[in-house]
């Protein structure tokens, strides 16, 4: 498949490169492998495959050495923004451990690594490497220069840029997997229509999408985005009767059941929810104007909310802040079927863009 989408080069550009679209590259690596796709999700990973997270990149061949973007922290600007050189890049390289943690904890995984598809003159060539955290304990060889800020920890070497606010690496390639050579079609739109009019009918079927919602994992107080200190995620920290510390709830704003009636089951009534790695929850709709999300045991979701994923020590009252740390402040539910919901995350402001446009 990426002899043939690199033969249709010359759709795009006269080039003797193969081109190939990023997101096409994403998608195929998904096809060929049956792997999950979490290019939505905006995480540190791509696909999916087993326990083992994919960061999926093309870029063009460099002598085997390609500085190549590997994380963009505008929305944490102000995070970092008047540091010196020195903190400055402990701080990024905080923030890219952080979400690297937090990808693995979502989604179940044990392993990172990139997969990378090389591309010159008539070739492509196919590698993989892993996706190291950043040893802050050990970066060294911190040189600023104009816009940048090099240096390296015990494995890589990094290139911060401090006006786009986007993190290089160094990818240093030796052996390929495995090595392709591509035919550039001359034509590829003759060859394309050549192709099409040899088929006597085509259906083109519009791609069913299940129906969503989006829910923020936290409320607005004037205009500044908060987690409650007692109700929602921190619901556990509620007064009156004793709770379980891993008690909370996802807030459904009432605009939404106003606006998308029917997509919830009635109150009290259980549906599975499906967790990102695949597990399980029962849960329901509870509380007053339904404005509850929950799980039957209602610990079970703030286990795998707080605990697993945004790794709070109980007691720990869950912040906006922390939320910013992994960039990730909304979720996404999908509606399989009546019993059934499937569940994600989605990036920093996802829920404002999506009530912007149904509200």
């Amino acid at each position: 498949m990426l002899g043939i989408l690199g033969s249709l080069t010359n759709l795009f550009s006269k080039s003797d490169v193969p081109y190939l679209d990023y997101r096409i590259s994403e998608n195929l690596f998904c096809k060929s492998f049956n792997a999950k796709n979490l290019a939505r999700a905006d995480v540190s990973a791509d696909a999916a495959l087993g326990n083992v997270g994919i960061g999926i990149k093309t870029f063009l061949d460099s002598n085997g050495k390609s500085l190549q973007k590997i994380a963009e922290f505008n929305k944490d600007r102000p995070a970092f923004k008047g540091l010196s050189a020195a903190d400055k890049i402990k701080k990024i390289s905080e923030l890219r451990n952080e979400r690297i943690d937090a990808t693995k904890r979502i989604y179940n995984l044990t392993e990172m690594k990139y997969h990378i598809i090389s591309r010159k003159k008539e070739r492509m060539s196919v590698y993989e490497t892993s996706m190291d955290l950043i040893d802050i304990l050990k970066i060294n060889c911190i040189k600023e220069s104009g816009n940048a800020i090099s240096f390296k920890d015990s494995k890589n070497e990094y290139s911060f840029n401090t006006s786009k606010s986007t993190l290089y690496k160094r990818f240093s390639l030796n052996k390929p997997l495995f090595e392709i050579s591509v035919k550039i079609l001359e034509d590829p739109f003759a060859v394309l229509e050549n192709q099409f009019s040899e088929i006597k009918k085509v259906y083109f079927k519009e791609a069913k999408q299940m129906p969503y919602v989006i829910l923020p994992l936290y409320s607005r107080t004037k205009k500044a985005k908060s987690v409650h200190e007692k109700s929602g995620l921190n619901q556990w920290n509620a007064s009156g009767r004793p709770r379980d510390f891993n008690e909370i709830y996802i807030p459904i704003p009432i605009w939404i059941h106003k606006r998308f009636p029917g997509f919830f089951p009635p109150r009290d009534n259980s549906f599975n929810l499906i967790l990102p790695d695949g597990k399980i929850l029962d849960a329901k709709i509870c509380q007053d104007n339904s404005k509850a999300l929950m799980t039957n045991p209602n610990s079970a979701l703030g286990e795998w909310l707080l605990r697993d994923v945004l790794n709070l020590k109980r007691k720990q009252l869950l912040t906006y802040k922390k939320l910013q740390t992994i960039g990730l402040d909304s979720v996404i539910l999908e509606k399989k079927d009546n019993d059934a919901y499937l569940i994600d995350f989605r990036p920093s402001d996802t829920y404002e863009k999506f009530m912007q446009e149904n509200k």
